[in-house]
């Protein structure tokens, strides 16, 4: 099953639509409820990025019976230094959007750490891509 997800930078009030959708299948795949939450919370935190830090961008979900995969391409300044951005409490948000409660530098450490496989590249000035996987059944 494949699904695509428009996210709009900026909009905060539609932050968090993909998830839960994805959310919504999950459960009606009667997906194990850690299992469902870890990746309601990796791909939130992904759709919150967009929107925090990007002009638009798209989430593609793939799920199957042994695994959520998740993909999501924005179009935004990019991140100049990954190694950094991982860092839980680093974030370059504006003061705006730290003042929604959002940009506490924890979106990339808390997808990374809800996901059993995670990949992210990113080019200054076009965007960035991200990954990641949570199976669904034992390894």
């Amino acid at each position: 099953m494949k699904f695509e997800y428009k996210v709009q930078g900026g909009d905060f009030v539609r932050a968090g639509h993909a998830s839960s959708e994805v959310k919504k299948i999950l459960k009606q795949l009667n997906v194990e409820p850690s299992l469902v939450k870890r990746v309601v919370v990796a791909l939130y935190e992904a759709e919150v990025n967009i929107v925090a830090h990007a002009y638009n961008g798209m989430a593609y979900v793939d799920i199957d019976a042994s695994r959520v995969l998740v993909r999501l391409d924005d179009n935004g300044p990019g991140i100049s230094d990954i190694e950094l951005a991982m860092q839980p409490g680093f974030s370059t948000a504006s003061s705006t959007v730290r003042e929604m409660g959002f940009g506490a530098g924890m979106g990339l450490p808390n997808i990374k750490s809800n996901s059993d496989e995670f990949s992210i590249s990113s080019e200054v000035g076009k965007g960035t891509h991200l990954e990641f996987v949570v199976y669904l059944n034992s390894k």
